[in-house]
């Protein structure tokens, strides 16, 4: 009984938390976002829950960064509100290393909202004059340096998906609970084989059939989010693809079940079926969606949700989640157990 409370707990809090933990300052983006060296130009940054208008024009700094060594730092920053800050650079005569072209990184400091990073702000493309023998002194002239840290429980600000990151404690955890009841429903296949006991094949069908219902849930989730982030809610994504190819498999699992009259058949049948279906789901999640460029984060070699996109703040709801999703999928398991077995008594099966 405990595990269950525990469930709810855990799904309150994740679901609470999920949807109400604010997200930290992010850069929008850059506008111009190409810039010819010799210019002097103002760039207007467009950040997201930014309190640019919050702080003295003297306490945010903002830099094009080329690497560690070399960035441009704005001779003046005004915010024009809260999420729009507009920056003037003169950019240097040349670039580092001899480049014709490089992309610049925006970094904005600000003393209350900390830094932030927009990747690839600004083109910076070499002018066709004259190019000077010495390195223009402004891309050194300011480093990069104690850059503030935003302080409170807040989730990370990632371009493209936005709030929809909140969906990592929703989409995510589908698939560990769909794992670990498959896994659980193999195992009862395997003791079927062993002891054909009726309580060993309901368990089977039982943890099979709530996996089911999870992995169609992680597939909906996904295509919700999918419809926010790419445009559209299936786009033919390798990963896309082969889970809906892992859950049509399965769901042949209970087609052939209920293709024998005789009960212990088609119950010895699907349990064979089901450890070829769970050996399936390794190459079809895990090694094809790695021969292919995937929409998903980590793409081709590594299209699975890594630690990298992971912060501390989202491990303290994600790792929950995934704890509080799977005692509810083992809950509703047992229920599932429990009808059959009520079932077959009164249909005298046991």
């Amino acid at each position: 009984m405990w595990w269950k409370i525990l469930s709810v707990v855990l799904l309150i809090y994740v679901l609470l938390a999920g949807m109400l933990v604010p997200l930290k300052s992010g850069i929008q983006r850059a506008e111009p976002a190409y810039a010819r060296t010799k210019q002097e130009i103002a760039v207007r940054f467009y950040g997201y829950n930014t309190m640019f208008s919050k702080a003295a024009a003297s306490g945010i700094r903002t830099w094009l960064y080329y690497d560690e060594t070399y960035a441009l730092a704005a001779s003046r920053c005004t915010a024009l509100n809260d999420t729009i800050l507009e920056a003037v650079f003169r950019m240097p005569a040349n670039l580092p290393e001899g480049r014709q072209s490089a992309y610049l990184n925006a970094i904005i400091d600000h003393p209350a909202a900390g830094a932030s990073l927009l990747p690839a702000a600004v083109e910076l493309t070499q002018d066709s004059g004259i190019v000077a023998a010495t390195l223009d002194s402004a891309w050194t002239a300011r480093p990069v340096h104690q850059l503030h840290v935003q302080t409170g429980f807040s989730f990370p600000y990632q371009n493209v998906i936005y709030e929809s990151i909140r969906n990592t404690y929703f989409h995510v955890p589908m698939w560990f609970v769909l794992l670990f009841l498959f896994g659980a429903s193999v195992w009862y296949s395997l003791r079927y084989l062993r002891q054909p006991a009726p309580e060993n094949d309901r368990r089977a069908s039982a943890y099979a059939g709530t996996g089911l219902l999870f992995g169609v849930l992680g597939l909906l989730t996904g295509m919700i989010w999918a419809n926010y982030t790419w445009g559209k809610p299936w786009s033919n994504d390798i990963k896309q693809l082969m889970t809906a190819v892992a859950l049509l498999i399965y769901l042949a699992y209970f087609i052939l079940r209920r293709s024998f009259d005789e009960y212990e058949k088609g119950a010895r049948l699907a349990a064979v079926y089901n450890i070829f279906a769970f050996a399936s789901l390794i190459p079809l999640l895990y090694i094809v969606p790695r021969m292919f460029a995937s929409l998903h984060p980590g793409a081709t070699g590594n299209p699975a949700f890594g630690s990298q996109d992971l912060d501390n703040t989202m491990r303290a709801v994600f790792y929950p989640a995934i704890l509080g999703w799977t005692l509810l999928g083992l809950w509703l398991a047992n229920l599932r157990i429990r009808y059959q077995r009520l079932f077959d008594k009164a249909m005298g099966l046991d």
